[in-house]
């Protein structure tokens, strides 16, 4: 038992209650919190392809990841402060520290051209939906959006927040919910599903393993809950009400990415389903069956607005992080660590846009635009996964090394869960390396080898590269070194 863990045994935060002078929120709020960061309506055409078995690929990968990632990660949260980072550093070592921080940075790089890919395809809509399968477009308001995020992140601009917090109503909630209810109208009008809707399709037809792949992508769907775990503290009994959080967070989740997928199965053949664009082609077609197409660019300025609000929130946290323990620990040159006068990372930031703008051509030149989008959503899952697979080992390791150190909440069958959530993200990892069913007749050795240099690569060599380069001279404790020449 450590001292600080013994001297703490008795405190608060051992007894499942929130420290004394905490800014409480409700549990209500943090689970509105966690759904807001969680759920978009951005994956919906992913699963519905799936029709009916979409909600049994909901349900796994909630259950066996979902939940094992929220309760650890709260009780990590709650005893160890600096995040993923620390947690794995204090768990496991400090260069697995720095490899699982890295991830949460790097799997940004592929995510943002997969977000802008989805942004693109929507503001088609508002202008020429043929725009939607055109890799030129696409890669130009990738690049466009991008650098522009860039630049407002740069003045360290905070107005961005409101936005973002906002878009759970202005770009899920409400075109959620109109989507669905058209397409319940739309069935009850006597219509067919374009899907088969009876108890016979509630699971995915076997066509061997690449049948499977897709689900591979519901993990990125629900990542991101252990950066809300952070705020378990301010709930006035956390043992009590987080698992209230997480019960209601998840079944919204559910509920936002479930609902959305079938009404898009009802009215777009799988075989026609963009995965970039089936957002805005069900929203077209529902609306020309009602006669109200003229709510097809509405929708899309909505979906748009909501999706770079989220993209200028995080453009620079992940980066940021990176930069706090490079300074601490000199694992990047210190041309990567000069801020601004924002104090903002902007050294990082372009050599990110650099790569993302690389990244973007590709869809410049990959034929179809689905493919391509399929590629860097996998990609982005793969370097996320390590993370995980990191975070888990950490806390079973804290839990037996450090059982007194003070927690603010203790996840109820730790080890198990651990169990579950390690095993869950190792499978997703291995599987990504098969192609999907939804992939198209290309080539597996070329799928693989994309796949493994953007995870593999990005995800391992790029970090074991810097850490072995790494120097004393590196570290910049002075915060006034980051802008010398």
């Amino acid at each position: 038992m450590s001292a600080t863990g013994a001297a703490a045994a008795g405190s608060p935060a051992r007894q499942g209650k929130a420290l004394p002078g905490t800014a409480y929120i409700s549990w209500v709020a943090l689970a509105l919190m966690t759904t807001s960061s969680v759920a978009s309506l951005r994956p919906s055409p992913t699963m519905a392809v799936y029709g009916l078995a979409a909600i049994f690929l909901y349900l796994v990968p909630a259950i066996v990841f979902l939940l094992p990632t929220a309760l650890v990660s709260a009780e990590l949260a709650s005893g160890w402060s600096g995040g993923v980072y620390n947690w794995v550093a204090e768990g496991i070592s400090k260069p697995m520290g720095f490899l699982a921080v890295w991830c949460q940075f790097a799997q940004t790089i592929f995510y943002y051209p997969s977000l802008l890919a989805y942004v693109a395809s929507t503001l088609a809509y508002v202008f020429d939906p043929s725009l939607a399968a055109n890799g030129v477009w696409t890669a130009l308001v990738i690049v466009v959006c991008y650098w522009t995020g860039v630049g407002i992140s740069a003045q360290g601009a905070k107005s961005v927040a409101g936005l973002a917090g906002a878009g759970l109503i202005i770009g899920t909630l409400i075109p959620g919910t109109l989507l669905v209810v058209l397409g319940a109208i739309f069935l009850g009008q006597g219509n067919p599903s374009a899907a088969p809707m009876d108890a016979s399709h509630l699971l995915p037809a076997w066509a061997g393993i690449s049948s499977l792949v897709l689900i591979v992508n519901n993990f990125l769907s629900y990542s991101g809950m252990e950066m809300n775990a952070v705020h378990v503290s301010s709930l006035r009994n956390p043992a009590r009400e987080f698992p209230r959080t997480m019960l209601l967070a998840t079944g919204l989740v559910l509920v936002i990415l479930i609902l959305p997928a079938l009404a898009i199965s009802w009215f777009i053949p799988s075989d026609e389903l963009s995965l970039t664009a089936g957002v805005m082609q069900a929203f077209d077609t529902v609306f020309a069956q009602f006669g109200m197409q003229w709510m097809t660019p509405l929708v899309g300025v909505m979906l748009v607005a909501a999706s770079l609000g989220g993209m200028l929130t995080w453009l620079a946290g992940p980066s940021k992080g990176l930069l706090l323990i490079s300074r601490q620990e000199g694992y990047l040159p210190p041309f990567l660590q000069r801020m601004n006068k924002h104090g903002v990372q902007q050294n990082i930031l372009v050599v990110q846009g650099a790569v993302t703008t690389v990244i973007a051509l590709a869809y410049a030149f990959i034929p179809d635009v689905s493919s391509a989008y399929w590629i860097f959503s996998v990609i982005t899952t793969q370097v996320y996964l390590i993370a995980y697979l990191l975070m888990f080992v950490a806390a079973m390791r804290l839990r037996r090394r450090e059982p007194d150190h003070p927690r603010g909440y203790r996840a109820p069958l730790l080890g198990t869960l651990c169990v579950v959530g390690f095993a869950a993200s190792a499978a997703a990892l291995a599987i990504g390396f098969v192609p999907s069913s939804q992939f198209g007749g290309g080539s597996t050795a070329l799928y693989v080898l994309v796949i493994a240099v953007g995870a593999l690569g990005l995800g391992l060599l790029v970090p074991y590269l810097f850490y072995r380069m790494r120097k004393p001279g590196w570290r910049l404790p002075d915060p006034e070194r980051e802008n010398r020449p």
